[in-house]
């Protein structure tokens, strides 16, 4: 099997440089990145797997550059930031942000983290269906491709895994803590109110077919379509 290509891009050359000895010794190939533009340069270039984005960084700030990852790939995407308020948290889950971490932070911690989001990311990929289908929609799990009457829908990784996830369970009820541990995975920190902003995000790119996520009160969320 191949290195797992990641590219760390941080300004701060000593954070930079310890990051990348942690990613080296865990036996994965690092690519590195001072700023947006050699970030964006380095991406389009290379062939990388996994990203460690800062997001106050020179010429180009890191929402940026995960707008233009986006643009082309779902590669995971862990961003790194001494900036921990919420809105910043929830707008980086907005762009398809994988995860988080606050600086200052512990090396092993970003690893442990990282290696979760792989983790996470091959299991989604082993599933029993190559493709789904329920009623107009329509989701290719070998691709990540979702069609929603012939027409692709444009989605973040984490809405897409939050989508395949409920038809996967057509009926079936989740609350938000179900959803958090099932599509985020237990290891990861995040506030309730993160499924309540993807379920907002896919009913608003589902259109006339948002009625296919009910909201059941009191309960969470579920998948019906066909109503």
């Amino acid at each position: 099997m191949d290195k797992i290509n990641v590219l760390i891009v941080e300004d701060e050359a000593l954070l930079r440089s310890a990051v990348k000895k942690y990613v080296e010794r865990e036996g994965f190939s690092a690519l590195e990145a001072e700023d947006g533009e050699m970030a964006i340069e380095i991406f389009e270039s290379a062939d990388v797997d996994f990203v460690l984005l800062d997001i106050m960084i020179p010429k180009i700030d890191g929402w940026s550059v995960m707008r233009r990852i986006r643009q082309s790939s779902n590669v995971p995407v862990i961003m790194m930031t001494a900036r921990g308020e919420e809105y910043d948290k929830l707008f980086g889950f907005e762009l398809g942000v994988d995860d988080y971490v606050v600086k200052p932070f512990s090396p092993k911690e970003l690893m442990a983290r990282m290696k979760a989001v792989l983790k996470r990311s091959s299991a989604s990929r082993d599933t029993k269906s190559s493709s789904l289908k329920i009623g107009s929609l329509e989701i290719d799990i070998d691709s990540n491709e979702v069609l929603l009457d012939g027409v692709e829908l444009r989605l973040t990784p984490k809405e897409y895994d939050l989508l395949a996830f409920l038809c996967q369970h057509g009926d079936m009820v989740f609350s938000r803590e179900q959803l958090l541990n099932k599509v985020w995975g237990y290891d990861f920190f995040g506030d309730l109110r993160t499924v309540d902003t993807h379920i907002k995000q896919l009913r608003e790119k589902l259109g006339d077919n948002k009625t296919f996520i009910k909201t059941v009160w009191g309960k969470g969320y579920k998948f019906k379509a066909g109503e």
